[in-house]
């Protein structure tokens, strides 16, 4: 009995401590009010939404891998020789980035899994940014108000390759060297300055004395400052303009359907945070990843065919492999490496141009509304052209990173796959985007098919004059919803200035406007709708 009365009086006393904490930081910092605002903001709960929460557990579970192996990593390109319990490396002269690797594999306790879960977080976390942009893209989801946080978004996923290519760069293996070497020569491609970067980064000529220290600064401090900062800023921007949602009958621009992060969404989010982290613990244990010490320390006689960088990085690789070679001029007494810098230009082009799409858009379009309805990818068939041109191209810049795997394991003509890629890589974004554009206009042909008339139900009824027809189940009024609910947008009208002439930056918008909209079916009216339901019936 009396040990029930000394339990209970301290659980009241923990009680009044923690309310006494609470009410004293709350007074000081006013955190109740953003908890309690926060804790009421409604997030929708469909699958697709969780590629975001994937990227940000994947960063987690980074940073706490990221902490153990900063433990035990020498971040040193001093030479030594490897001492450690790996027979076939005894001996061998390294540096101690790459000895101190070996270390961690083989002597540091959990420390090859601890190193295979960092790399397959990292390859996640690249992967989930990637498919979450996609998905944002394909549904419109960057239009007005969210224009900044897809620039931010972006921002993220190139910081996140930056982050993988730091990473990976470390070991001071014969992989790691060979993409280092790659950086090297597009760095002296650059004129007149070229030469003074490559020295100023690597520490002298390559390899140089500093790079792997340089390197290892960057991975552990200034890109995940960096990666935090674009973190807490796009989370930041997703409870100020609210989640956008999938269309639905009942749902509106300003009426989010879904669950309040606290108590619903938060411990639904917890759960799936260690899903996450089991997966990546799973394949770690079972699948391993980077095995430097078949590779060695870094020497440049043994490349070879078959080393590759990791799979997000692959695209600037491939560009540079397709690029014809001996394109290089001389002028003004410097060497022109075109056959660097024009892959360097397309993929810097590429870039800055998925970075500003919603303004494209935007521009194109007149539209200055704001959006927190998500479109179907088919009732904006354009755009959905444009995203599958542009998966199109980066997929073959990325298939010519393995362009001698290709050649090597299907025993073809290395220059046979070059040329079929390079071939790919301008008739190919093409044709995906005609096949994509008639894809969407049959789609959404079908659905208004669907609306006016409904379901084909195979009952075919004979009609008092003999003539045969086949009985179709009407849609229901959810269903018609969803099928019609998107907008008829029009080309825009080309119209004079109020000096009564027609500027050639309207004239180029109102082009560009006609291109993106003349291919479109426009969506059944109301009167349309009671017509086929009338007939249906």
């Amino acid at each position: 009995m009396s040990s029930t009365v000394t339990s209970t009086a301290t659980s009241k006393g923990s009680t009044r401590f923690t309310a006494a904490a609470a009410n004293y930081i709350d007074e000081r910092t006013k955190i109740g009010v953003a908890v309690k605002e926060f804790g009421r903001k409604i997030f929708p709960d469909h699958w697709s939404f969780l590629l975001g929460e994937v990227a940000l557990y994947s960063f987690i579970v980074i940073l706490l891998s990221g902490t153990f192996l900063t433990l035990f990593f020498q971040a040193s390109m001093v030479e030594t020789h490897y001492t450690g319990p790996y027979v076939p490396m005894k001996g061998v002269e390294m540096s101690a980035a790459m000895a101190s690797t070996l270390d961690i594999s083989f002597s540091v306790r959990g420390g090859l899994l601890m190193r295979h879960v960092h790399h397959w977080a990292a390859l996640l976390f690249v992967a989930s940014i990637g498919l979450h942009m996609l998905r944002i893209f394909f549904t419109g989801a960057f239009r007005k108000p969210r224009e900044l946080n897809w620039v931010i978004g972006f921002v993220l996923f190139v910081l996140a390759m930056a982050e993988g290519f730091t990473g990976y760069s470390l070991p001071d293996d014969v992989l790691s060297g060979n993409g280092l070497r790659i950086i090297d020569g597009i760095i002296k491609a650059i004129p007149v300055i070229g030469t003074y970067l490559s020295f100023f980064f690597f520490g002298g000529e390559f390899p140089g004395t500093a790079i792997v220290g340089r390197l290892y600064m960057l991975h552990i401090m200034v890109l995940p400052a960096l990666v935090i900062l674009f973190v807490a800023l796009h989370l930041a921007f997703v409870v100020i303009h609210k989640h956008t949602q999938y269309p639905a009958a009942g749902r509106t621009q300003q009426n989010v359907q879904g669950y309040p992060v606290l108590p619903v969404y938060a411990a639904k989010a917890g759960g799936f945070f260690f899903i996450v982290f089991g997966v990546i613990m799973a394949i770690s244990s079972f699948v391993g990843i980077n095995p430097i010490w078949n590779y060695g320390p870094y020497d440049p006689s043994p490349v070879s065919a078959g080393t590759q960088p990791d799979w997000y990085i692959g695209f600037a690789d491939g560009m540079l492999r397709l690029v014809p070679p001996g394109w290089e001029t001389e002028w003004f007494g410097f060497t022109w490496s075109w056959n660097m810098l024009i892959p360097l230009a397309i993929i810097g082009v590429f870039l800055v141009l998925v970075a500003a799409y919603p303004f494209i858009e935007a521009w194109v379009t007149g539209d200055k509304r704001e959006h927190h309805i998500l479109d179907r990818p088919r009732n904006a068939p354009t755009r959905t052209a444009i995203g599958a041109a542009g998966v199109t191209f980066y997929a073959v810049m990325w298939a010519g990173a393995s362009s001698d795997l290709m050649a090597t394991h299907f025993q073809l003509a290395m220059e046979g796959v070059i040329h079929a890629l390079q071939l790919l890589l301008i008739v190919g974004p093409i044709v995906a985007y005609q096949i994509t554009k008639r894809i969407c206009l049959g789609l959404q042909k079908k659905d208004r098919s669907i609306a006016l008339h409904g379901y084909e139900s195979g009952r075919i009824v004979r009609l008092p004059g003999g003539e045969y027809i086949e009985v179709h189940k009407p849609v229901s009024e959810y269903e018609r919803w969803e099928l019609v609910s998107y907008h008829d947008y029009k080309p825009l009208m080309l119209r004079p200035n109020a000096d009564g002439k027609i500027p050639f930056g309207r004239r180029l918008r109102a082009g560009i406007s006609r291109w993106f909209y003349q291919d479109r079916i426009v969506p059944p009216t109301q009167g349309e709708l009671e017509q086929g339901s009338h007939e249906g019936h």
